[in-house]
């Protein structure tokens, strides 16, 4: 299978993230409650890859109702994909599009319609993924060390990967030296996700603790810094996986450049600042048990948002497939929000 979830036919195909890096599983999902619990209990994660399973979902919601029922399936599910995760805004993107076909197109041909959007939208994500790859290995310098943080690769995309196709294309390029990844806990989405990418496409890659980035930045062994991305605000705060705002703050502290990757629907332009996005808060067993075996005191309470804030400050460029964006981000914004076909560097 070439991407992490695909349209096979009739149905849904998903890789389950769960399972890795052990077992490499696909899913067959033939409803609409189905990728939704998929993408509640992180069968499926990444921002952009949840846009294109919800978009996939509502195309299984009309299919599976007969013809007279559609319209009020696909309100359904519409209605239930938007209430799975409240962060990553590519999921509230996607659904809106699907929610506009359904006003555009009710009736006989609403089925194709819907297809073809969600055809479209996952199409999208995959050309975006090329020209962000492209445009962010321009930035890595020959001989680098580049950490990165969480998983922003095939997986989390659906398509060639955001932060990971930037490093993976340095790679070809011959730029980089050494990847540093740090575990990513409570979920391990390094260790588990962006280690068996790295290690599956012959790069070098090297596990740190997230508590080791600043002993390793304090080194002199980083170069650069690139992650990916849940929701980018109009002013340029970015919301990425917890931890990434610690990682940006060394990074200012020991003058390393911090790059932060996303397709530009992650850009949420209705939003003035990063005050205004919801940070989605996890199941608690996430963080007192590991495989399943509890490691914490019993009785002791548990905090575990998600994901963090990172300043617009603090963050070197934006690259997304409209180029690649410096300060002030929020006149950058604007200006490529304007001009969805062009370039900017």
């Amino acid at each position: 299978m070439k991407y992490s979830v695909d349209w096979i036919d009739d149905h849904v195909r998903m890789l389950d993230q769960r399972l890795l890096p052990h077992e490499e599983q696909y899913l067959d999902l033939t409803t609409s409650d189905e990728v939704a619990e998929a993408i509640c209990n992180m069968t499926v994660r990444g921002a952009p890859a949840i846009g294109v399973a919800a978009a996939y979902g509502v195309v299984l919601a009309a299919q599976g109702a007969p013809e007279t029922e559609r319209e009020t399936a696909v309100r359904r599910a519409l209605d239930v994909l938007g209430q799975t995760r409240p962060t990553a805004v590519n999921l509230f993107a996607s659904l809106r599009r699907m929610n506009r076909v359904l006003d555009e197109c009710p009736g006989e041909g609403l089925l194709d319609a819907l297809t073809r959007e969600a055809l479209s939208i996952h199409q999208e994500e995959i050309e975006a993924s090329q020209h962000i790859s492209k445009a962010g290995a321009s930035l890595i310098p020959h001989g680098a060390t580049v950490l990165t943080h969480c998983n922003a690769g095939m997986i989390a995309t659906a398509a060639h990967g955001t932060a990971i196709g930037i490093i993976l294309e340095a790679h070809r390029q011959g730029k980089i030296r050494l990847i540093i990844v740090s575990e990513t806990r409570p979920l391990l989405q390094g260790a588990r996700l962006t280690a068996w990418e790295l290690v599956r496409a012959g790069a070098p890659a090297t596990l740190i603790c997230d508590s080791m980035v600043g002993h390793v930045m304090s080194r002199g062994h980083i170069d650069c810094v690139v992650v990916g991305a849940d929701r980018i605000a109009s002013n340029g705060d970015v919301a990425n996986k917890i931890g990434t705002y610690s990682i940006a703050v060394l990074a200012r502290a020991h003058h390393i450049p911090f790059y932060v990757a996303a397709p530009y629907s992650t850009i949420d332009t209705s939003i003035r600042d990063g005050d205004s996005i919801e940070i989605e808060q996890r199941n608690a067993t996430e963080v007192v048990e590991l495989s399943g075996q509890r490691v914490a005191a019993d009785g002791v309470q548990v905090y575990n948002p998600a994901f963090d804030v990172t300043p617009h400050h603090l963050v070197t460029a934006i690259i997304s497939e409209r180029g690649i964006l410096k300060a002030p981000f929020r006149r950058g914004l604007k200006t490529l929000a304007g001009n969805p076909g062009g370039r900017r560097k």
